[in-house]
């Protein structure tokens, strides 16, 4: 799910950067350091979208770097159990496959398959097939599917999750 929310992020800036664009350089940065980076606790920031402020400079007196606390408003995406989302496939074998929902990857076991689809090893690229005759799906790389989030792990950096396709109206879109 998509969330705006409200961050904070420390710079700290080389003295070299001090003068009349110094506002400009801790935008940059502030996009820079952020955008595609994943928290644990808001998920991972997609793009920045308003500074809100920047404090004051405080003069490290050791090194002389300032650092500066900006607030700023990003677009953030964090899954959640029992969500259904749109992905791609990526990645096919016998224990199922790997499906990539934005930045984060949804592995699909093969115990969260239906039981009409089966792994077929022979095909190039391998794939999950349907053995229902009237309406064949194939699930391959590059493939769009619809899944729900069955479960989610946090990380400090990174968020894993599993997914099922075992429901109706998910599958291959």
């Amino acid at each position: 799910m998509f969330f705006l929310k409200t961050l904070t992020h420390t710079i700290l800036l080389h003295p070299q950067y001090f003068g009349p664009n110094i506002q400009a350089c801790l935008i940059r940065r502030l996009h820079d350091e952020v955008e595609g980076t994943c928290s644990g606790r808001f998920g991972f920031i997609i793009s920045v979208i308003e500074i809100t402020s920047i404090s004051r400079g405080m003069l490290h007196p050791t090194s002389g770097f300032a650092e500066f606390k900006i607030v700023y408003k990003a677009i953030v995406f964090k899954p959640f159990k029992n969500q259904v989302v749109d992905g791609i496939v990526t990645t096919v074998n016998k224990m199922g496959f790997f499906v990539e929902v934005g930045p984060v990857t949804v592995f699909v076991s093969n115990h969260l398959i239906p039981s009409d689809m089966k792994f077929d090893p022979n095909s190039n690229p391998p794939s999950y097939v349907s053995v229902d005759g009237e309406n064949q799906q194939r699930i391959v790389n590059n493939a769009n599917v619809r899944l729900k989030i069955v479960g989610t792990r946090v990380d400090a950096t990174e968020i894993f999750a599993i997914g099922t396709i075992k429901e109706d109206y998910l599958g291959c879109i």
